[in-house]
């Protein structure tokens, strides 16, 4: 489906929205704007918001369910988009995730339906300045880049202004990761360390969040990742494609540097590329 299609079927679709942010506040007038029945949904009180964002809601026809009870009954909508901020697996979730809701959010949405090559990437850390660099490097190259996810301004919101030949280059947290059904066309995973502890049940659960940016990939895809071994024992299994390593030791495909070069490696050839 085109996303243009896409926001053609959601005339008298029943959508519901938790939590409000920067994407959803975009996301909330295109879809009522399309002709979906929208509902917020967010655990703030109305004393608690910006009251002049509530009448804004009404006047364009979005219902509000505020405070307790903000998770019940979401398997009434056709589609629930869940902010990053909100824990999939939250007991309420999981139990509407049971019952057949279609629990969605705006990145899963957007690799559904992205026209472009998707690159994506995740870690523990370094995630933004990877991030950064890639769009900065293609950018450079005179493509047209759009950057997103965990980063930059919300992607679906754009979706309609990109085209086949562009790239959308996406920063992706665990939050985001832990839902997602489609992976990007390129994944690079900077690194796995204990974190987000106080949001995950343990670190198994917080590690094999990470490997969705992998496991529904085809055998067109890429995998970019750190040659270490918490790294390969997590992410090496879930490798559906080309797989290209990088670090401080020699590869087969990828690249890796010593103290004098950086150095390109594709088939066991080694060509240095930049000194340090």
């Amino acid at each position: 489906m085109t996303p243009q299609e896409y926001f053609k079927t959601l005339k008298g679709k029943t959508v519901y929205f938790l939590g409000v942010g920067v994407s959803h506040r975009k996301l909330i007038d295109m879809f009522s704007e399309a002709g979906a029945h929208v509902t917020l949904r967010d655990v703030r009180t109305e004393e608690q918001f910006d009251l002049e964002y509530l009448e804004h809601l009404k006047e364009i026809g979005v219902s509000t369910v505020l405070g307790n009870g903000y998770l019940d009954g979401l398997e009434q909508a056709d589609y629930v988009f869940r902010s990053p901020g909100i824990d999939y697996m939250k007991p309420e979730i999981q139990r509407a995730v049971a019952l057949g809701a279609n629990i969605t959010s705006e990145i899963e949405t957007f690799f559904d339906l992205c026209p472009c090559k998707t690159i994506g990437i995740t870690g523990s850390d370094g995630k933004t300045t990877t991030t950064t660099l890639i769009y900065r490097i293609l950018k450079s190259a005179g493509e047209t880049v759009h950057l997103g996810g965990n980063i930059g301004d919300p992607l679906l919101p754009r979706i309609l202004e990109m085209k086949r030949e562009d790239y959308a280059v996406v920063e992706l947290s665990s939050f985001q990761l832990i839902s997602m059904k489609t992976s990007p066309d390129v994944a690079v995973v900077t690194n796995l360390t204990p974190n987000h502890l106080d949001h995950h049940k343990d670190l198994a659960e917080y590690y094999g969040t990470k490997t969705n940016i992998l496991s529904h990939q085809t055998e067109d895809g890429v995998a970019v990742l750190l040659n270490e071994p918490t790294v390969l024992e997590w992410m090496r299994p879930h490798v559906r494609g080309r797989l290209m390593l990088f670090g401080d030791m020699p590869v087969a495909d990828g690249a890796f540097f010593d103290d004098e070069k950086i150095y390109f490696a594709r088939g066991g050839e080694n060509y240095p590329v930049l000194s340090v």
